[in-house]
């Protein structure tokens, strides 16, 4: 890149008689010069004497070069003429070349020129370090220092020079109001600006629905058990696109040089069809395939189509990989192994569909999220199951979900909402309401609502009442005890301040009255209001303004204070309305507790062997709270 700057002083400097030259290609002749006398280039400068510009449209018919009227090029600069492939242009320039005195108005700015790959744009530099000052004749001067570096750049000048004219007149404006611009940071301006190619777009075709593939980086592990064996869709969801050829359209550089776009390549035009369930829109530029319901896509016998149901023997690492489609895209998986001694679900697996049914065994570590799920073999212990609709058959693992029904728990955990275990044997169980139809032993039931064991075989067993058992419960409880501290403390300085504006109208009531007695007085007879008494009188006026504002503050605190209360002492009040109920026997050791939230506590009971009491519930008596019978036999 070239500079304002004279070059370092490595070289000697030699003085040259000035030579007058015509040239086109100024840069050229300033290295003949220069390697004649055997001197750098740059110890040259030199003076434009004269620009001439030529046009032609270069036919067999036409080869002629026509001068172009310094008039003209600034409506050349927008002609249509030079978007024609054939139309030329060219500058011949009369130029004085002379030694570099180093004695420039720019000596201090370090400027130089570039410009974007097909030079379409030319830009100048203006370095850190560099320095401007103003003077009459900047705006002139600055316009020729930039020509001559266009002129060393193979640059066209006064065409397509708009840009420059705008980013000097901005200089000049910077410079008029600070007199010397000093630059901490590069600077870049436009000089010249030509006719931009329209690029050529090549056609492409872009499946859109792949991209839900996991992908890794190429700084991560390849995770090839999430290899998309199932790709889901929903409906209106665009799954193809073909992004039809266009040919560019031409252009036209600062240096004159005609830009021809290049032809489109079109290789990847459709060649599949698609079943009545996906959508074809097409327009002048793409054309667009959209699922028409939701689904999985299929590409069978060169048609893509979308399915809803689908039918493998085993979901594991070397036949499918884990499975992960959108829940809501109604995708449905029946998985057929049913051999006690194998894993429908292989070791690992992870599926998220929106139903499933396996009728095997779930494996190790597996993890399953559906909005349906039916297993009708049994979970492994560190298997995980997440849905709304849940069905197992004998339950190791953990689940989870608000509907869950479960033939037998074998020391499974279970977190749901209606929560109904024909057989439990250990585990751990949450929810709403938790019925079981065969309680054995070493079973913890938490629940907010109820607890319902239809038979009691076993002992060990710990049945509580607990409302904080669910997330969302506890999260809102905590939520509200904090509001209603933050709540309780506010009111504490309302009523701080309270006290203080009373404290200050009772100091002043005696002076206050006196003024109001005056002023009455002086309205009274029509004479006008010292201003001293009008602004005191107000003054005073403004405390009483203040006391009430704050009383009406207050109480709307204390009424928030109330709500919050009442909504905390609702989750309190779940515990006394909730029940465990056993429609047998109590028999061995088991334990029933209710869990109080204020005060936080615990209270527990443990029934006799052999009673029968069929309804427990929390009662509370002067503060004493115990577990009753609330029906005997």
């Amino acid at each position: 890149m070239e500079s304002t700057q004279a070059s370092s002083g490595t070289v000697e400097h030699k003085m040259i008689q000035p030579v007058v030259v015509r040239t086109d290609n100024v840069a050229k002749e300033l290295v003949r010069v220069a390697a004649s006398y055997k001197m750098h280039p740059n110890q040259l400068d030199f003076t434009l004497l004269s620009t001439q510009t030529f046009s032609r449209l270069a036919t067999s018919e036409n080869t002629d070069w026509e001068e172009v009227s310094h008039d003209d090029l600034r409506a050349l600069s927008h002609a249509g003429d030079l978007l024609v492939e054939h139309f030329e242009i060219r500058q011949t320039y009369e130029i004085e070349i002379y030694s570099q005195s180093g004695v420039s108005p720019f000596a201090d700015a370090d400027i130089s020129i570039g410009a974007n790959p097909d030079t379409t744009k030319v830009y100048i530099t203006i370095k850190p370090g560099s320095r401007l000052a103003y003077y009459p004749s900047f705006c002139k001067e600055f316009t020729l220092m930039i020509n001559k570096k266009k002129l060393r750049a193979q640059i066209l000048i006064d065409l397509f020079d708009e840009p420059m004219i705008e980013s000097v007149n901005m200089l000049r404006a910077k410079l008029q109001v600070h007199e010397v611009l000093e630059f901490a940071a590069k600077e870049v301006y436009l000089v010249a600006q030509g006719m931009e190619p329209m690029p050529t777009i090549d056609d492409r075709l872009i499946r859109h629905y792949e991209a839900k593939r996991t992908k890794a980086s190429e700084n991560e592990r390849v995770d090839y058990a999430k290899r998309g064996y199932l790709l889901s869709v929903v409906q209106d969801e665009l799954l193809i696109e073909y992004i039809k050829p266009k040919a560019g359209e031409p252009g036209r550089n600062c240096r004159g040089e005609f830009i021809r776009p290049s032809e489109p390549v079109v290789k990847n035009a459709p060649t599949f069809s698609v079943t009545d369930k996906i959508a074809v829109e097409e327009d002048e530029t793409h054309i667009a395939y959209k699922a028409k319901q939701n689904g999985y896509v299929t590409f069978e016998n060169a048609t893509y189509d979308i399915r809803t149901e689908l039918d493998v023997s085993e979901i594991s690492f070397k036949t499918t990989g884990s499975i992960e489609t959108d829940l809501n895209a109604d995708v449905s998986i029946n998985v057929k192994e049913k051999d006690v001694f194998k894993d429908a679900i292989g070791n690992g697996m992870e599926v998220e569909v929106n139903e499933i049914r396996v009728e095997g065994n779930v494996g190790p570590s597996a993890r399953i999220r559906a909005m349906k799920a039916t297993i009708e073999g049994q979970t492994h212990q560190s298997s995980v199951v997440e849905s709304e609709k849940l069905s197992i058959n004998i339950h190791k693992g953990k689940a989870k979900g608000k509907e869950i029904n479960i033939t037998r728990l074998e020391h499974g955990e279970v977190d749901g909402e209606q929560v109904t275990i024909r057989q439990a044997i250990g585990g751990v169980v949450r929810g709403k309401e938790v019925y079981i139809e065969n309680l054995g032993s070493h079973v913890t039931v938490y629940a907010t609502h109820s607890i319902t064991i239809n038979k009691l075989q076993g002992g060990e067993n710990v049945l509580v009442i607990d409302p904080m058992v669910s997330g969302a419960n506890l999260d809102s409880a905590k939520e509200t005890e904090k509001r209603i501290k933050e709540a309780h403390l506010l009111e504490k300085e309302i009523k701080a301040e309270i006290e203080q504006t009373q404290t200050l109208i009772r100091k002043n009531e005696a002076a206050f009255a006196d003024i109001k007695k005056r002023l009455m007085q002086y309205k009274k007879s029509g004479v006008t209001m010292p201003s001293a008494f009008v602004r005191k009188f107000k003054e005073f006026q403004g405390f009483y303004e203040k006391l009430e504002a704050l009383k009406l503050e207050l109480h709307q605190q204390e009424e928030k204070i109330a709500l919050l209360g009442a909504k905390f002492n609702a989750t309190q009040n779940d515990v006394f309305s909730a029940r465990i109920i056993n429609n047998d026997r109590w028999r061995n050791h088991n334990e029933v507790k209710f869990m109080l939230v204020d005060p936080k506590m615990e209270v527990s009971y443990v029934p006799v062997h052999n009673s029968v009491i069929r309804t427990l519930g929390l009662k509370e008596d002067d503060g004493y709270f115990y577990i009753a019978p609330l029906d005997e036999k």
